[in-house]
């Protein structure tokens, strides 16, 4: 069934009379259960107001290329960050010429060029300026940068013609989205995550944890279940409801989480460590709460068991992915990590950042593997989990095709 559950759409509404359909598009995305932020060129409002589209989307509506509400003045930047697809319908003749020569006058147009998100445009337009040769070039300059045209579809135009050039259907562009995310590259896979946090209990009241959000591993089963694959999530304490279609198993402590892992072994082709564990807990947890009867106290702690290590050391070992959140020296730590544990794979990310990293809903990492590396920079959490799924099947097809390694 098609969904956009966890997927963040900029709508992008040109000037057009079919911008009466961007409306009831928002309701269709929603249904799907996308969140949608509008974004509207000046002549789309004299033909639909922001008011209805923000009434709709919940959201203010985005008009002005310098807001001075935004963050940094730069709203383009924060929405082309935000965005998992740039959906722009209708796209008028006029905003296709824009973009295919690239041309970035407004906020529409920049938000397109700035975006490292998936850009899809529904156009709409009279029949004979869709068919004009200027039209069909601009088309052609547009595919070429893999950028998705979804229709016209054919029909009776509100000028009296009739023939191509007519918006397509919201219900079919919301199906259309969907689809987009639907990447089939783990299709019958079996993959298991950890995320989030682990809490070391000191006593009934306190415990040892770190910042995670568990944001970075809820993307990655996001990003798992839209490649098609059986997906469990073993999870730390957080504040993230589990993607529709995938498995949750609730763990409190480093102990738990490692039985848990291992009951999956078995069954699992990938296994992505992105939970933050406590590496150390206390010796002893207290039964009653500690009372504060001195100036100083002393908690003995001893290692907890190593997830990742373990799973890459089992006998019939799945693919195993790990992440390194460093705060210097990032490169270095994440690959001594990766040859010592024998990963197949590790994604590091410096945490040192307040801006990415820990609790926030962007991310910047380095992917590496046995012989080669990728650099990605900062985008959407939910961005990057699909990039890290994308690769991960790239290396799997790699090493069943004998051109890869495998640690």
């Amino acid at each position: 069934m098609a969904h956009l559950h966890n997927k963040n759409i900029v709508l992008g509404v040109s000037g057009g009379i079919a911008a009466y359909k961007s409306a009831e598009l928002v309701r269709r995305l929603q249904d799907l259960g996308a969140t949608t932020r509008v974004v509207m060129t000046r002549a789309a409002t004299e033909f639909i107001t922001p008011l209805t589209m923000q009434a709709l989307s919940g959201n203010p509506v985005h008009l002005d290329l310098l807001d001075t509400e935004a963050e940094a003045a730069m709203g383009h930047i924060e929405l082309a960050r935000w965005a998992d697809l740039v959906l722009v319908a209708p796209a008028s003749a006029n905003f296709m010429a824009r973009l295919a020569n690239g041309q970035a006058d407004d906020l529409l147009s920049t938000i397109c060029l700035a975006t490292s998100a998936q850009l899809a445009l529904v156009p709409a337009m009279n029949q004979a300026m869709w068919s004009n040769s200027s039209t069909q070039a601009n088309l052609e300059q547009i595919q070429r940068r893999a950028i998705t045209i979804i229709g016209p579809d054919e029909g009776s135009q509100a000028c009296g013609d009739i023939g191509p050039g007519r918006m397509v259907e919201p219900q079919e562009i919301a199906r259309h989205a969907a689809s987009l995310f639907e990447s089939g590259l783990l299709d019958n896979l079996n993959v298991v995550i950890t995320a989030g946090p682990t809490r070391e209990p000191i006593d009934p009241v306190r415990y040892i944890s770190n910042h995670s959000s568990g944001k970075m591993g809820y993307s990655l089963a996001q990003a798992a279940v839209d490649a098609g694959a059986k997906t469990t999530i073993i999870s730390g304490p957080v504040n993230i409801l589990a993607p529709e279609h995938a498995n949750c198993i609730q763990v409190q402590t480093a102990a738990e989480m490692y039985d848990a892992a291992m009951d999956q072994i078995g069954q699992c082709d990938i296994f992505i460590a992105a939970a933050a564990v406590a590496d150390y807990r206390p010796q002893l947890a207290a039964d009653k709460k500690i009372k504060k009867n001195s100036a100083n106290m002393a908690i003995e702690l001893v290692r907890n068991p190593d997830i990742v290590s373990d799973i890459a050391a089992a006998p019939q070992r799945p693919f195993t992915v790990g992440f390194a959140a460093e705060t210097h020296d990032v490169l270095t730590h994440a690959e001594g990590k990766m040859n010592n544990k024998k990963l197949d794979m590790i994604i590091a990310n410096d945490v040192s950042d307040a801006s990415i990293g820990f609790n926030s809903d962007d991310n910047a990492a380095t992917i590496l593997w046995p012989g080669g590396s990728a650099d990605v920079q900062r985008i959407s959490k939910s961005q990057l989990a699909r990039i890290i799924i994308a690769t991960i099947a790239e290396r799997l097809s790699a090493i069943s095709a004998g051109t890869g390694t495998k640690s």
